[in-house]
Formats: C-alpha cells, structure tokens, sequence
C-alpha cells in the first residue's frame, strides 16, 4: 500500500462470545445467522471491521497469536497499515474502540517500522491459565475460569512443570493435526502459584504448539490429582505420541499474557 504507515495494535479481549482470533467462513455446522460478506464472530473479523469503518479503505490486521475459541488476551498483539494517516493516533484508537463491542478493546495504538511483522518478529509469549480450585463453583466468572474441586498436589505439579522448560520434541503436547511439520520447541518458564483459590499455571515459550498450553495444564492438574507421577510426564515427552500426553484443559482459563518482539528493524 503506497504511502502507508504502519501500525502495531494491543488488543485485550474476554473470548467467551467468540469461535477465536482468526477470522473464519461459516462452515456447514454453523447454524446461527451470518451477514452477508462476512465471517462469523472473531476477535480479528471485528477488529477488522471497526477499523476499515474509521479508517475507510479494507485494509488486513494480522496478530501475532492465533488463540482458540473462548481463549481471552491481555496483550494481544497486531498490526495493519492505512493511508489515513491524518487521524490522529489517540483519535484512531478511541474511534475503533467505539465500534468495538464491549468485551473487545484496543489498548495501544502506535506507529511501527514498515517492516515490522506481529508474527515474524515475535521473541516470546506467555500464557496464563487460571484454575478456581475450591468446593464451590464461581458462579460470576465461570466463563474465564476452570474449577476444580478437588484437593490439589501443589508441590507434584511445582516438580512436573520444572521438567518442561528447555528445548523438548512436544508432540505428546500437541493436538492431533496441527499441521506442523517441527514439534520441538522452547519452554522458557513453566511456573504454578496458589493462593486459595486461585491457582495460575504459567507457561512462557518462544512458540507453541496447537493447544500446546492447554494440555500442559490438563497434563500438570492429573498430577494434581495424583492420577499422574511426576516421573510419568518426562516418560510422555520422551514418547512424542499425542496418545501418551494428558488431557486439553477447556479454553476459558487460558490468557495470552503478554508477546515480546525482537528489534523492530530486523528482517
């Protein structure tokens, strides 16, 4: 696009109300009504739709993290490029953000190097995954939790997760069809923190796998529950087998935290 600027975005969204990031035709179970010319409900289809409509030309936002139906972000980020550079960048953001319904929101909008890429350039994420761990169920915030009820082994799951950080084939980790022909990746940082009753699974990484998160956290809470040692969750790295990992862990606990970048001006 000549003349363009381009613009990096942090979005912060409650994925309840959405099928995702990515934007998505209806497919031919999709039973709820679809206006003409565009997707069904996702993150990047309405953002995408508030921008064009301040900026008034189509235009493409790509982010960083393809999250899941009814995963929510912190700091999602994302960039598009608009030739209309005369609103001003505070007056673009407030503009969009009124378009947005109310579970959307853009945080930050700031110019970014032409060559900047949300995807490329990306360093680092860090996933949080948010367990209510008591009798009662949280009846205000069902939907950005998963409770659990039962007594958990905090100390095994502390011991379980030190064994995921560092470079590891993950394939037990991943769900069937992810479509990625590597399956090794880099954990940084595999953390839990408890404080009745809340319990936070962290997982930070220099890229994951489909649904990579979500199974390390099903994976940590069986060994929770005991039904899992911890001696058992190096037995299925070493396997790379999908067959021999634990269970996926529902979407509405897990939050994309925050992305680093690298520098902006490198390819």
């Amino acid at each position: 696009m000549i003349g363009a600027q381009r613009y990096k975005l942090s979005i912060a969204y409650r994925g309840t109300n959405y099928h995702g990031w990515q934007i998505q035709t209806p497919s031919s179970t999709y039973k709820k009504p679809v206006p003409t010319g565009q997707g069904i409900p996702t993150i990047q289809e309405l953002l995408r739709r508030a921008l064009e409509n301040v900026v008034g030309h189509p235009l493409h936002v790509i982010g960083s993290s393809r999250t899941d139906s009814g995963v929510h972000a912190k700091a999602q980020i994302a960039h598009f490029d608009t030739t209309a550079t005369h609103i001003p960048i505070e007056g673009l953001r407030r503009a969009t953000n009124a378009r947005l319904p109310d579970d959307i929101v853009i945080s930050t909008i700031e110019p970014a190097p032409k060559n900047f890429d949300a995807i490329r350039h990306t360093a680092s994420k860090r996933y949080q995954y948010f367990i209510w761990n008591a009798l009662n169920r949280p009846v205000f915030i069902g939907d950005l939790c998963w409770h659990r009820w039962q007594v958990l082994n905090i100390d095994a799951m502390k011991a379980a997760a030190k064994l995921l950080v560092g470079t590891h084939d993950f394939a037990s980790f991943a769900k069937v069809g992810h479509g990625r022909a590597d399956t090794v990746r880099t954990v940084l940082d595999c953390s839990v923190s408890y404080r009745s009753p809340k319990l936070v699974i962290s997982v930070e990484g220099t890229g994951f796998l489909w649904q990579m998160v979500r199974i390390i956290v099903g994976t940590l809470v069986q060994v929770g529950l005991e039904r899992t040692s911890v001696d058992e969750v190096k037995a299925m790295l070493d396997a790379k087998d999908r067959r021999e990992g634990g269970p996926t862990a529902p979407p509405q606990g897990l939050y994309l935290q925050w992305i680093k970048y690298k520098s902006e001006n490198a390819d």
